[in-house]
Protein backbone atom coordinates (compact mmCIF):
# COMPACT_ATOMS: atom_id res chain seq x y z
CA UNK A 1 0.00 0.00 0.00
CA UNK A 2 2.45 2.66 0.96
CA UNK A 3 4.67 1.20 -2.14
CA UNK A 4 1.67 2.34 -4.38
CA UNK A 5 1.42 5.44 -2.72
CA UNK A 6 4.84 6.75 -2.81
CA UNK A 7 4.75 5.52 -6.52
CA UNK A 8 1.74 7.18 -7.62
CA UNK A 9 3.07 10.31 -5.80
CA UNK A 10 6.53 10.26 -7.43
CA UNK A 11 4.59 10.11 -11.19
CA UNK A 12 2.51 13.15 -10.07
CA UNK A 13 5.54 15.16 -9.53
CA UNK A 14 7.37 14.64 -12.59
CA UNK A 15 4.15 14.99 -14.62
CA UNK A 16 4.22 18.71 -12.66
CA UNK A 17 7.49 19.44 -13.56
CA UNK A 18 7.23 18.38 -16.92
CA UNK A 19 3.87 20.96 -17.02
CA UNK A 20 6.16 23.63 -15.59
CA UNK A 21 8.78 23.27 -17.61
CA UNK A 22 6.65 23.79 -21.08
CA UNK A 23 4.78 26.62 -19.28
CA UNK A 24 8.57 28.23 -19.55
CA UNK A 25 9.52 27.25 -22.70
CA UNK A 26 6.20 28.89 -23.92
CA UNK A 27 6.84 31.84 -21.91
CA UNK A 28 10.40 32.22 -23.36
CA UNK A 29 9.16 31.59 -26.77
CA UNK A 30 9.21 35.25 -28.84
CA UNK A 31 6.40 36.55 -30.50
CA UNK A 32 6.43 36.57 -34.29
CA UNK A 33 8.96 39.35 -35.84
CA UNK A 34 7.20 42.87 -37.37
CA UNK A 35 8.29 44.63 -39.85
CA UNK A 36 12.20 45.75 -39.43
CA UNK A 37 13.12 49.23 -39.01
CA UNK A 38 15.83 50.43 -41.68
CA UNK A 39 16.68 54.37 -41.84
CA UNK A 40 16.08 55.93 -45.76
CA UNK A 41 16.98 58.71 -47.32
CA UNK A 42 14.78 59.56 -50.95
CA UNK A 43 17.48 60.03 -54.21
CA UNK A 44 17.20 62.25 -56.88
CA UNK A 45 18.89 62.58 -60.31
CA UNK A 46 21.41 66.22 -60.30
CA UNK A 47 24.31 67.31 -62.36
CA UNK A 48 27.44 65.96 -60.80
CA UNK A 49 31.21 65.94 -62.20
CA UNK A 50 32.41 63.23 -63.85
CA UNK A 51 35.69 62.49 -62.83
CA UNK A 52 38.20 60.21 -64.08
CA UNK A 53 41.20 59.00 -62.29
CA UNK A 54 44.33 58.43 -64.55
CA UNK A 55 48.07 57.11 -63.35
CA UNK A 56 50.75 59.73 -64.28
CA UNK A 57 54.57 60.59 -64.22
CA UNK A 58 55.93 63.92 -63.52
CA UNK A 59 58.81 65.35 -65.69
CA UNK A 60 60.59 67.97 -65.51
CA UNK A 61 59.43 70.58 -68.03
CA UNK A 62 62.87 71.71 -69.55
CA UNK A 63 66.46 70.06 -68.22
CA UNK A 64 69.28 70.79 -70.45
CA UNK A 65 73.01 69.18 -70.95
CA UNK A 66 75.78 71.75 -69.60
CA UNK A 67 78.29 70.78 -72.57
CA UNK A 68 81.74 73.26 -73.44
CA UNK A 69 81.40 74.71 -77.00
CA UNK A 70 85.27 75.18 -77.04
CA UNK A 71 88.36 73.60 -76.05
CA UNK A 72 90.54 74.63 -72.94
CA UNK A 73 91.23 73.68 -68.94
CA UNK A 74 88.25 74.20 -66.61
CA UNK A 75 89.69 77.14 -64.27
CA UNK A 76 86.70 77.63 -62.01
CA UNK A 77 83.10 75.91 -60.80
CA UNK A 78 81.50 79.00 -60.50
CA UNK A 79 77.65 77.19 -58.99
CA UNK A 80 76.38 75.73 -55.68
CA UNK A 81 75.03 72.21 -56.51
CA UNK A 82 71.12 72.18 -55.55
CA UNK A 83 70.97 76.20 -55.49
CA UNK A 84 68.81 77.89 -58.04
CA UNK A 85 69.99 80.03 -60.63
CA UNK A 86 68.81 82.18 -62.93
CA UNK A 87 69.18 82.06 -66.93
CA UNK A 88 72.44 83.72 -67.58
CA UNK A 89 74.42 83.00 -64.09
CA UNK A 90 77.93 81.75 -64.66
CA UNK A 91 78.35 77.86 -64.22
CA UNK A 92 82.11 77.27 -65.34
CA UNK A 93 85.54 79.08 -66.75
CA UNK A 94 87.38 77.53 -68.99
CA UNK A 95 91.66 78.62 -69.31
CA UNK A 96 90.68 82.11 -71.79
CA UNK A 97 94.30 82.59 -72.65
CA UNK A 98 94.09 81.50 -76.01
CA UNK A 99 91.18 82.77 -77.38
CA UNK A 100 92.20 86.63 -75.70
CA UNK A 101 95.35 85.87 -77.99
CA UNK A 102 93.28 85.25 -80.79
CA UNK A 103 90.61 88.11 -80.12
CA UNK A 104 93.78 90.07 -80.29
CA UNK A 105 95.34 89.27 -83.22
CA UNK A 106 91.51 89.53 -84.82
CA UNK A 107 91.80 92.80 -83.97
CA UNK A 108 95.22 93.52 -85.46
CA UNK A 109 94.04 91.86 -88.97
CA UNK A 110 90.83 93.93 -88.94
CA UNK A 111 92.68 97.52 -88.53
CA UNK A 112 95.26 96.47 -90.99
CA UNK A 113 92.55 95.47 -93.37
CA UNK A 114 90.48 98.92 -92.47
CA UNK A 115 93.27 100.81 -93.42
CA UNK A 116 93.69 99.22 -96.78
CA UNK A 117 90.60 100.23 -98.09
CA UNK A 118 90.80 104.11 -98.23
CA UNK A 119 93.72 103.83 -100.30
CA UNK A 120 92.17 101.26 -102.67
CA UNK A 121 89.09 103.62 -102.83
CA UNK A 122 91.17 106.54 -103.94
CA UNK A 123 92.59 104.93 -106.32
CA UNK A 124 89.79 104.03 -107.76
CA UNK A 125 87.96 107.06 -108.04
CA UNK A 126 91.43 108.96 -109.57
CA UNK A 127 91.17 106.22 -112.49
CA UNK A 128 87.30 106.77 -113.04
CA UNK A 129 88.18 110.57 -112.96
CA UNK A 130 90.75 109.98 -115.72
CA UNK A 131 89.17 107.38 -117.78
CA UNK A 132 89.58 108.59 -120.97
CA UNK A 133 92.40 111.48 -120.76
CA UNK A 134 95.25 109.53 -118.67
CA UNK A 135 93.74 106.15 -117.73
CA UNK A 136 92.03 103.12 -119.62
CA UNK A 137 89.44 100.99 -118.86
CA UNK A 138 91.17 98.18 -117.98
CA UNK A 139 93.68 100.57 -115.52
CA UNK A 140 89.25 101.49 -113.64
CA UNK A 141 88.78 97.95 -113.97
CA UNK A 142 91.69 96.79 -111.84
CA UNK A 143 91.35 100.06 -109.41
CA UNK A 144 87.94 98.85 -108.47
CA UNK A 145 88.64 94.77 -108.15
CA UNK A 146 91.31 96.46 -105.68
CA UNK A 147 89.47 98.62 -103.83
CA UNK A 148 86.75 95.76 -103.66
CA UNK A 149 89.28 92.96 -102.52
CA UNK A 150 90.35 95.49 -99.93
CA UNK A 151 86.28 95.95 -98.77
CA UNK A 152 85.87 92.40 -98.44
CA UNK A 153 89.05 91.67 -96.79
CA UNK A 154 87.69 94.35 -93.87
CA UNK A 155 84.31 92.35 -93.90
CA UNK A 156 86.29 89.11 -93.35
CA UNK A 157 88.65 90.76 -90.74
CA UNK A 158 85.46 91.69 -89.05
CA UNK A 159 84.03 88.75 -89.43
CA UNK A 160 87.38 87.11 -87.39
CA UNK A 161 87.42 89.68 -84.70
CA UNK A 162 83.39 88.81 -83.73
CA UNK A 163 84.10 85.12 -84.08
CA UNK A 164 87.01 85.25 -81.83
CA UNK A 165 85.03 87.34 -79.09
CA UNK A 166 82.24 85.15 -79.47
CA UNK A 167 84.57 82.10 -78.47
CA UNK A 168 86.49 83.92 -75.63
CA UNK A 169 83.21 84.49 -74.40
CA UNK A 170 82.06 80.89 -74.59
CA UNK A 171 85.01 80.44 -72.24
CA UNK A 172 82.60 81.53 -69.43
CA UNK A 173 79.75 78.90 -69.62
CA UNK A 174 76.23 80.27 -68.67
CA UNK A 175 73.02 78.22 -67.29
CA UNK A 176 70.49 78.68 -69.99
CA UNK A 177 67.39 78.70 -68.24
CA UNK A 178 65.81 78.79 -64.69
CA UNK A 179 66.40 75.65 -62.50
CA UNK A 180 68.54 73.39 -60.05
CA UNK A 181 72.46 72.44 -61.16
CA UNK A 182 73.63 69.10 -60.48
CA UNK A 183 76.82 68.16 -59.11
CA UNK A 184 79.61 68.84 -61.58
CA UNK A 185 81.16 66.14 -63.47
CA UNK A 186 84.18 68.59 -63.79
CA UNK A 187 86.69 70.21 -61.48
CA UNK A 188 89.39 72.53 -62.05
CA UNK A 189 92.63 71.35 -63.86
CA UNK A 190 90.04 68.84 -66.34
CA UNK A 191 90.34 69.65 -69.72
CA UNK A 192 87.25 69.42 -71.90
CA UNK A 193 86.53 69.60 -75.63
CA UNK A 194 84.14 71.11 -77.77
CA UNK A 195 80.74 69.15 -78.40
CA UNK A 196 82.33 66.51 -76.13
CA UNK A 197 79.71 63.67 -74.89
CA UNK A 198 80.12 64.30 -71.55
CA UNK A 199 77.95 66.93 -69.66
CA UNK A 200 79.76 69.13 -67.43
CA UNK A 201 76.31 69.28 -65.29
CA UNK A 202 72.42 69.55 -65.46
CA UNK A 203 70.40 72.24 -65.00
CA UNK A 204 66.83 70.98 -64.29
CA UNK A 205 63.57 73.25 -64.04
CA UNK A 206 61.20 72.28 -61.64
CA UNK A 207 58.88 75.25 -61.17
CA UNK A 208 56.37 74.76 -62.93
CA UNK A 209 56.70 71.16 -63.77
CA UNK A 210 54.62 68.62 -65.76
CA UNK A 211 52.89 65.66 -65.25
CA UNK A 212 52.03 63.06 -68.01
CA UNK A 213 49.06 61.11 -67.70
CA UNK A 214 47.63 57.50 -69.36
CA UNK A 215 44.17 57.11 -70.32
CA UNK A 216 42.97 53.87 -72.08
CA UNK A 217 41.87 54.79 -75.68
CA UNK A 218 38.55 52.23 -75.41
CA UNK A 219 37.72 54.18 -72.18
CA UNK A 220 38.55 57.65 -74.40
CA UNK A 221 36.15 56.63 -76.85
CA UNK A 222 33.34 55.66 -74.88
CA UNK A 223 33.39 58.77 -73.45
CA UNK A 224 33.65 60.80 -76.50
CA UNK A 225 30.47 58.72 -77.42
CA UNK A 226 28.52 59.96 -74.70
CA UNK A 227 30.27 63.70 -75.42
CA UNK A 228 28.36 63.24 -79.30
CA UNK A 229 25.46 62.04 -77.77
CA UNK A 230 24.55 64.64 -75.22
CA UNK A 231 24.77 62.80 -71.71
CA UNK A 232 27.69 64.17 -70.71
CA UNK A 233 28.37 68.05 -71.06
CA UNK A 234 32.07 68.76 -71.46
CA UNK A 235 34.32 71.06 -69.72
CA UNK A 236 35.76 74.05 -71.34
CA UNK A 237 39.13 73.20 -70.07
CA UNK A 238 40.36 70.08 -68.83
CA UNK A 239 41.67 70.50 -65.32
CA UNK A 240 43.57 67.72 -63.04
CA UNK A 241 44.23 67.69 -59.19
CA UNK A 242 47.01 65.22 -58.32
CA UNK A 243 47.36 62.89 -55.48
CA UNK A 244 51.43 62.32 -54.35
CA UNK A 245 53.33 58.81 -53.60
CA UNK A 246 52.13 59.21 -49.91
CA UNK A 247 48.28 59.63 -50.35
CA UNK A 248 48.27 63.44 -49.96
CA UNK A 249 46.38 65.64 -52.12
CA UNK A 250 48.44 68.11 -54.29
CA UNK A 251 47.17 71.69 -53.13
CA UNK A 252 48.15 72.99 -56.87
CA UNK A 253 45.42 72.56 -59.97
CA UNK A 254 47.31 71.51 -63.21
CA UNK A 255 45.88 72.61 -66.77
CA UNK A 256 46.06 70.86 -70.01
CA UNK A 257 48.65 71.62 -72.43
CA UNK A 258 49.35 69.45 -74.59
CA UNK A 259 45.94 66.77 -75.72
CA UNK A 260 47.61 62.97 -76.77
CA UNK A 261 47.36 62.18 -80.83
CA UNK A 262 48.79 58.74 -80.60
CA UNK A 263 48.11 55.40 -79.00
CA UNK A 264 50.93 53.52 -77.02
CA UNK A 265 51.32 50.02 -78.94
CA UNK A 266 52.72 48.44 -75.56
CA UNK A 267 49.58 49.85 -73.06
CA UNK A 268 47.20 50.89 -75.39
CA UNK A 269 46.98 54.69 -73.83
CA UNK A 270 47.08 58.53 -74.51
CA UNK A 271 49.24 60.40 -73.20
CA UNK A 272 48.32 63.69 -71.88
CA UNK A 273 50.02 66.10 -70.35
CA UNK A 274 49.49 68.57 -67.57
CA UNK A 275 51.24 71.16 -66.21
CA UNK A 276 51.69 72.40 -62.34
CA UNK A 277 53.41 74.99 -60.23
CA UNK A 278 55.76 73.95 -58.13
CA UNK A 279 57.37 76.40 -55.94
CA UNK A 280 57.94 73.63 -53.38
CA UNK A 281 59.54 71.55 -54.83
CA UNK A 282 57.25 68.79 -53.20
CA UNK A 283 56.88 67.07 -57.22
CA UNK A 284 60.31 65.92 -58.74
CA UNK A 285 60.92 64.58 -62.69
CA UNK A 286 59.81 60.57 -62.26
CA UNK A 287 57.38 60.73 -59.85
CA UNK A 288 54.43 58.85 -59.93
CA UNK A 289 51.21 60.22 -59.08
CA UNK A 290 47.46 59.85 -59.54
CA UNK A 291 45.42 62.51 -61.61
CA UNK A 292 41.88 62.94 -60.87
CA UNK A 293 40.70 64.59 -64.03
CA UNK A 294 37.03 66.48 -64.05
CA UNK A 295 35.90 65.45 -67.80
CA UNK A 296 32.18 67.72 -67.41
CA UNK A 297 29.45 66.89 -66.00
CA UNK A 298 26.37 63.78 -66.06
CA UNK A 299 23.23 63.73 -64.99
CA UNK A 300 22.93 61.05 -62.03
CA UNK A 301 22.41 59.82 -58.70
CA UNK A 302 24.53 60.56 -55.96
CA UNK A 303 24.62 57.06 -53.80
CA UNK A 304 26.75 57.19 -50.12
CA UNK A 305 29.34 54.35 -50.88
CA UNK A 306 28.16 52.81 -47.24
CA UNK A 307 24.77 51.40 -48.92
CA UNK A 308 25.92 49.74 -51.82
CA UNK A 309 28.07 46.37 -52.31
CA UNK A 310 30.16 45.56 -54.41
CA UNK A 311 29.72 41.93 -55.46
CA UNK A 312 31.93 38.84 -56.33
CA UNK A 313 30.96 39.73 -60.00
CA UNK A 314 32.34 43.10 -59.78
CA UNK A 315 28.08 44.11 -60.14
CA UNK A 316 27.10 46.68 -57.68
CA UNK A 317 23.67 46.91 -55.54
CA UNK A 318 21.62 48.28 -53.25
CA UNK A 319 18.41 48.12 -51.07
CA UNK A 320 15.42 50.51 -51.58
CA UNK A 321 11.81 50.22 -49.45
CA UNK A 322 9.41 49.68 -51.90
CA UNK A 323 5.68 48.98 -50.58
CA UNK A 324 7.07 48.25 -47.61
CA UNK A 325 9.15 45.27 -48.64
CA UNK A 326 12.84 45.55 -49.50
CA UNK A 327 14.25 45.13 -52.71
CA UNK A 328 17.37 44.57 -54.22
CA UNK A 329 18.93 47.23 -57.11
CA UNK A 330 21.57 46.25 -59.44
CA UNK A 331 23.36 49.78 -60.09
CA UNK A 332 25.45 51.15 -62.79
CA UNK A 333 28.02 53.43 -61.89
CA UNK A 334 30.34 56.20 -63.58
CA UNK A 335 32.87 56.33 -60.63
CA UNK A 336 32.74 58.14 -57.38
CA UNK A 337 31.87 61.59 -56.22
CA UNK A 338 33.19 62.65 -52.69
CA UNK A 339 31.97 59.73 -50.95
CA UNK A 340 29.32 58.67 -53.15
CA UNK A 341 29.10 56.20 -56.27
CA UNK A 342 28.10 58.24 -59.78
CA UNK A 343 24.88 56.31 -60.23
CA UNK A 344 23.67 56.23 -63.83
CA UNK A 345 20.90 53.59 -64.02
CA UNK A 346 19.37 51.58 -61.51
CA UNK A 347 17.82 54.25 -59.38
CA UNK A 348 14.68 56.82 -60.14
CA UNK A 349 13.91 59.83 -58.23
CA UNK A 350 12.37 59.51 -55.54
CA UNK A 351 13.36 56.16 -54.51
CA UNK A 352 13.93 55.47 -50.64
CA UNK A 353 17.51 54.23 -50.65
CA UNK A 354 17.70 52.20 -47.50
CA UNK A 355 21.34 53.09 -45.70
CA UNK A 356 21.03 52.61 -42.14
CA UNK A 357 19.23 48.87 -40.91
CA UNK A 358 20.07 46.72 -44.49
CA UNK A 359 22.35 44.09 -42.94
CA UNK A 360 21.46 40.61 -43.59
CA UNK A 361 17.90 42.00 -45.72
CA UNK A 362 16.31 39.42 -47.63
CA UNK A 363 14.44 40.08 -50.93
CA UNK A 364 10.91 40.64 -50.04
CA UNK A 365 11.50 41.35 -46.19
CA UNK A 366 8.93 43.57 -44.66
CA UNK A 367 10.44 46.95 -43.45
CA UNK A 368 9.40 49.95 -41.88
CA UNK A 369 11.20 52.88 -43.51
CA UNK A 370 12.48 56.01 -41.13
CA UNK A 371 13.36 58.63 -42.79
CA UNK A 372 17.31 59.82 -41.86
CA UNK A 373 19.92 61.99 -42.99
CA UNK A 374 23.63 61.66 -43.61
CA UNK A 375 26.05 64.54 -42.40
CA UNK A 376 28.66 65.81 -43.59
CA UNK A 377 30.67 63.27 -41.85
CA UNK A 378 29.02 60.10 -42.75
CA UNK A 379 26.77 59.61 -39.66
CA UNK A 380 23.40 58.64 -40.43
CA UNK A 381 21.29 61.00 -38.31
CA UNK A 382 17.31 60.94 -37.47
CA UNK A 383 15.80 63.71 -39.46
CA UNK A 384 13.82 66.60 -37.01
CA UNK A 385 10.38 66.03 -36.14
CA UNK A 386 9.62 68.81 -38.37
CA UNK A 387 10.65 67.42 -41.66
CA UNK A 388 9.92 63.80 -40.75
CA UNK A 389 6.40 65.18 -40.74
CA UNK A 390 6.80 67.34 -43.96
Amino acid sequence: MTFRFLHRLARLGIALAAFSLAGQAAAQQPAAPGPRQVGVISVTAESVPLVSTLPGRAVARDAVDIRPRVDGFVTEVLYNPGQPIKVGDPMFRIDPTTYEAAVQEARANLASAKAAVPQAEAAYERSRRLQGSGSTQAALEQAQATMEQAQAAAAAAEAALKLAETQLSWTTIASPLDGLPSVAAVSPGDLVTAGQSDALATVTQLDPIDVDMYEPSARLQRIRERIESGQIRMSQGLKAQLTLENGVTYAATGEMVAPGYTVSTSTGAIDFRFRFDNPERRILPGMFVRGRIEIGRIQAVLVPQMAATRGRDGTLSAWVAEDGKAVKRVLTEEGVHENSWIVTDGLKDGDALIVNGGTNLAEGAEVAPVAVEIDENGVVRDLPATQQAE
